[in-house]
């Protein structure tokens, strides 16, 4: 957020300040359901994302009860967050990595590669834990889905395996490894706010992650079944190079322009040696032609930030961590303390899945439930590490599950998919949510001593 003093004064919680999200809702979601309904082919293709953010804007812009100057720049103010536009550029390097790389003959080489190296009926596995595995490394899920997207998407069309479900086996693998990994933000973010150690965090959190995974890949391995047999060929090194490289890079947890630029490089230079008549011209249109092949994203993603901005200005998000507070403070007075900690697990959880829901931003939810939620914990014994593992964990299941998450918009840009259809496959956010809910009730750590030795 600005730093400015505009943006740090005290605002005083309304609930009337969320409809214009629930606005932006109704349209983006209901309009498509609709026409689904209707038996329109992509039913949510026919209303633009950005189209059904206008309303929801104007309503913010009427709601303010500052002059309409200002409220135009405390949306602007959103619209240019860092973190809106680190999002942007990663769509544009990777769009224009993808375009690139599809142009070199890379996508068609590398999808060839993959047939080779894992086995038929392990396909969704695979791309599982490689998604897990680079994520994890990487500590950003755009980053692993800009890498892994469009050679999943390619092994799937040659298998003939469910396009949805691929784009949900990405999304999960990509959201498992952004959430355990200890240079994602997310896990600076909680355990900064908390005032843990990232591997206590890591250590509580991994207890929750690893069974939804686990039950994941047995659900991905059973859905695993290709239609027909895919074809290999030769496998041509020289164009697979620019994905090696960009996955070695992420592992390796270079900054995610880098990888993304180098990919670009090379993917360009292996274009300009290895197809006949590829010129520098044919190199700089398809890089624009991959910036084109993300307005949609680009325009949504600012718009949505912008829309947050104003929201919080004007209290919605004040009054979610209100309500959140006020409401374990009244549960809390008349139960006994290890109810009190689980209602106060619950309390966490619900607060930043509920910011989460009005920034679309796992990363800002965090930050502004992180005040409240320490609050929560320390008052009802909840350990450090176990509220920055709640923090993370129900960013990373609401982040998984937003139909107008930057993850779920950048995979449905490279898939051609619905959003709603790669939201139904996302089986390992599911997961982790039943997981997490399981942990409060029945692995619930009340001891004081536990409080004592974590702070």
């Amino acid at each position: 957020m600005s730093c400015s003093q505009d943006s740090n004064q005290t605002t005083a919680p309304s609930a009337v300040a969320l409809i214009p999200l629930l606005v932006f809702l109704a349209l983006f979601i209901g309009v498509g359901t609709y026409l689904s309904f209707q038996g329109v082919d992509f039913a949510f293709y026919q209303l633009p994302a950005p189209v059904a953010a206008l309303p929801a804007i104007v309503v913010a812009l009427l709601l303010s009860k500052d002059s309409l100057n200002r409220s135009i720049e405390q949306f602007l103010r959103g619209v240019g967050h860092q973190d809106i536009i680190a999002m942007c550029m990663i769509y544009l390097l990777a769009g224009a990595f993808a375009a690139v790389a599809k142009a070199s003959g890379g996508v068609d080489a590398t999808v060839n590669l993959g047939l080779s190296a894992i086995p038929t009926s392990m396909i969704l596995p695979g791309i599982f834990l490689i998604s897990a595995f680079i994520a994890t490394a990487m500590g950003t899920s755009m980053g692993t889905i800009a890498a892994v997207a469009p050679v999943a998407m390619g092994i799937a069309q040659s298998a003939g395996m469910s396009l949805p479900l691929t784009a949900g086996v990405v999304l999960s693998g990509a959201m498992f490894g952004d959430n355990l990994s200890i240079i994602s933000d997310t896990t600076i973010a909680a355990t900064r706010s908390q005032g843990c150690e990232m591997k206590d965090k890591f250590r509580e959190n991994v207890r929750i992650a690893l069974p939804a995974a686990f039950f994941a890949l047995v659900l991905f391995a059973f859905n695993s079944s290709a239609t027909q047999v895919p074809e290999t060929g030769p496998i041509e090194w020289l164009k697979v190079l620019p994905y090696i490289t960009i996955l070695v890079l992420a592992v390796a947890g270079l900054n995610v322009f880098v990888v993304l630029s180098v990919g670009i490089l090379l993917a360009g230079g292996v274009s300009l040696t290895s197809v006949d008549s590829y010129t520098l011209t044919d190199l700089s249109k398809d890089i624009y032609a991959g910036f084109g092949n993300m307005q949609e994203i680009f325009l949504l993603s600012m718009m949505i930030g912008g829309l947050s901005e104003l929201m919080r200005r004007q209290g919605g998000l004040a009054f979610l961590t209100n309500f959140i507070s006020k409401t374990i403070k009244a549960f809390s007075s008349s139960h006994s303390s290890k109810a009190n900690s689980r209602a106060s697990e619950l309390g966490i959880g619900s607060l930043v899945a509920l910011v989460n829901t009005c920034t679309a931003n796992n990363t800002v939810a965090i930050i502004v439930s992180g005040s409240v939620a320490r609050e929560l914990a320390e008052e009802h014994n909840v350990t450090p590490r176990r509220s920055a593992s709640l923090l993370d964990i129900f960013s990373c299941v609401m982040q998984g599950v937003l139909p107008y998450g930057a993850q779920v918009l950048l995979l449905g840009s490279v898939f051609q998919l619905s959003p709603i259809e790669i939201v139904a496959n996302s089986y390992y956010c599911f997961a982790l949510a039943i997981a997490a809910l399981l942990a409060v009730f029945f692995k619930h750590p009340s001891r004081r001593s536990a409080l004592v030795a974590n702070r």
